[in-house]
């Protein structure tokens, strides 16, 4: 046999040079696309080397069909069985990607283990029929030539496609319109040319069919995987502007303009709040009753982002409007509890310590409900922890009760509130930092004004956490009280 005169082989060699080639391009194309889901990207690539293989094992058998010599009869019997071995395992791939695509869990794990055993029998018939030469033989001038049994080695990649497709008919609903087609021509194209080539040999339909088959499968769920990519970064730039207008609307519901009272003379008042995410639910706030009543908040919402972000800001707004009424602590937090208990369908949760202070007097009347301890530095003192008695939480528990206590603040005297964040910071090694070290921060310089009282404190958190995420909001406030001045009234 003349291999360079056959017009048949040289067509067939063309097509599997072009399509190594195409499939060299395909897999170069999927390395490169930094967008493609890992898994995705991975299968492809496996799956295009297979068929890179399935192909080169055809060349490989095309080129030296008809040649003399024992050796190159032990290579024909090689390249053949990888060949058609492949075909197995290119059949076992398309099956467990429709299988993913479909979202059949109810019958995964059962496919799944028959898939494996079907590509096994698969292995099994080509490694009984090559000894025997029931699938294929080589004659005596190492002609290629099928054997009677040549159907079994397309057995198995038969009855794949045969499940792939109940899939597709079960499953429809699952998979998009285009990928199902894509699916349904790379099944179809195949088996057609399979039906043809058992019963004529020639020009290799099935090389030109796999291929342009799976290129085109690839192209539609590679646009389908850029398609979803654009999606998401369209949601995840609308949640990105959702969530900074809450986080703008959260720091404006939050008093943020200091000095915050720079008409008086008689305390002045710094706070900040730093959330682990975009919003938080850490709370703070400071108002006037009236002339001669300042109430402050320090509370600390269950939970993060937007949902405590949305309850810190109802609960703010109802404490807010019942210490206006110009009821005590303890009635402001049994009434507020009361509020939240009665449509609290989530059942979260805020702790909250409160406060009125009588400027005139420097007398602290203040009710705790389950909120950190409050740390007092008295003039010519030093900060010291207050530990208070703590009521249930706000919105825990209906019926609630919570009783007050009193702090006298003298000139000079300096009130600390916080949140969890602070004592709670961990560092990489998942160390507390600790009230002793708060206390230390504080501190450090307690005369100094309330703006640099906070700003010790963070910078020494900064320094104790380094590079750990922030795994909660850091709030904190510092009142200073001056005493009573005739400028007040």
């Amino acid at each position: 046999m003349d291999f360079q005169l056959s017009a048949v082989n040289l067509i067939n060699i063309l097509f599997i040079a072009a399509g190594i080639g195409v499939c060299v391009l395909c897999i170069l194309h999927i390395s490169s696309s930094t967008h493609i889901r890992k898994e995705v990207r991975i299968y492809f690539q496996v799956f295009f080397g297979l068929i890179m293989l399935y192909i080169s094992a055809h060349l490989a058998r095309e080129l030296m069909d008809g040649r003399p010599g024992g050796g190159i009869r032990v290579a024909l019997y090689t390249v053949t069985f990888t060949e058609m071995l492949a075909a197995g395992f290119m059949a076992l791939m398309m099956s467990l990607l429709v299988l993913t695509v479909s979202r059949a869990e109810k019958f995964a794990k059962p496919i799944q283990i028959s898939l494996l055993a079907l590509t096994g029998l698969h292995a099994v018939i080509l490694l009984i029929g090559w000894p025997f030469d029931l699938i294929y033989r080589f004659d005596d001038a190492n002609v290629y030539h099928r054997s009677g049994l040549y159907l079994l080695s397309n057995l198995v990649p038969i009855l794949m496609l045969v499940l792939d497709m109940v899939l597709l008919v079960r499953h429809r609903k699952n998979i998009s319109r285009r990928v199902r087609i894509a699916f349904w021509i790379y099944m179809v194209a195949p088996v057609l040319a399979i039906l043809i080539q058992s019963f004529s040999y020639g020009i290799q339909f099935i090389i030109v069919a796999t291929v342009c088959a799976a290129v085109f499968m690839f192209s539609v769920i590679v646009k389908n995987q850029n398609e979803k990519y654009e999606q998401q970064k369209l949601e995840t730039s609308r949640i990105e502007a959702e969530l900074n207008m809450a986080s703008n609307i959260q720091a404006h519901m939050l008093p943020s303009i200091f000095p915050a009272f720079p008409e008086r003379s008689d305390f002045d008042v710094y706070a900040s709040m730093a959330p682990a995410k975009e919003v938080g639910g850490d709370f703070y706030d400071f108002f006037l009753v009236d002339d001669d009543h300042l109430c402050i908040v320090m509370a600390d919402v269950s939970g993060k982002g937007v949902p405590a972000a949305l309850f810190m800001m109802a609960s703010k707004i109802i404490l807010a409007n019942n210490a206006m009424l110009g009821k005590s602590p303890a009635r402001i937090l049994t009434d507020a509890n009361a509020a939240i208990c009665a449509n609290n369908r989530e059942e979260m949760f805020v702790t909250v310590w409160l406060g009125i202070l009588e400027i005139s007097t420097g007398r602290l009347t203040a009710a705790n409900a389950g909120h950190e301890y409050p740390v007092m530095k008295h003039a010519d003192g030093s900060f010291e922890i207050v530990k208070d008695k703590h009521g249930f939480v706000i919105g825990g528990m209906d019926q609630a009760r919570y009783k007050e206590y009193e702090l006298n603040m003298e000139p000079g005297s300096k009130l600390f509130l916080y949140t969890d964040g602070v004592p709670e910071a961990t560092d990489a090694n998942k160390n507390l930092f600790g009230l002793d070290r708060m206390l230390e921060a504080l501190n450090k310089d307690p005369e100094a004004h309330p703006e640099t009282i906070l700003a010790n404190v963070r910078s020494d958190v900064d320094a104790f956490v380094k590079s750990a995420e922030q795994f909660d909001d850091l709030t904190m406030l510092c009142l200073e009280y001056m005493g009573p001045s005739k400028s007040s009234f």
